[in-house]
């Protein structure tokens, strides 16, 4: 059994950065994801990005590329996700999933609020 804990969010301003963090209990294996995604008030969950286990190589959605990061640490069982130049569009609460897709295990959720 795999559990996620996100923490790391909170209140920044536009022009901030902020490093959210997936902490990961139990066993995920190299063919895994570790993936970010976002949901903000009265839209549907987003997609922003994920990381392959095994490899470490990364994708991102459009709307983050070039702006965010995402990194995995096997040995601490951490995924993090470096958020740059936030805007308040960024504003949404970030969820982290993992395993294989569909996504079988995900965090409770950290909000993040970009103010202008």
């Amino acid at each position: 059994q795999v559990q996620l804990a996100e923490s790391g969010g909170g209140l920044v301003q536009a022009g901030d950065s902020l490093t959210l963090s997936c902490a990961i209990s139990g066993r995920l294996f190299s063919s895994h994801h570790v993936a970010w995604f976002r949901q903000a008030p009265g839209k549907e969950r987003e997609f922003v990005g994920l990381i392959r286990w095994g490899y470490g190589t990364s994708y991102y959605s459009d709307s983050v590329k070039g702006r965010f990061t995402i990194s995995r640490d096997r040995a601490k069982n951490l995924s993090s996700l470096q958020m740059n130049r936030l805007t308040p569009d960024d504003t949404a609460v970030y969820y982290c999933a993992a395993g294989a897709e569909p996504y079988k295990y995900w965090g409770q959720g950290t909000q993040v609020t970009v103010s202008s």
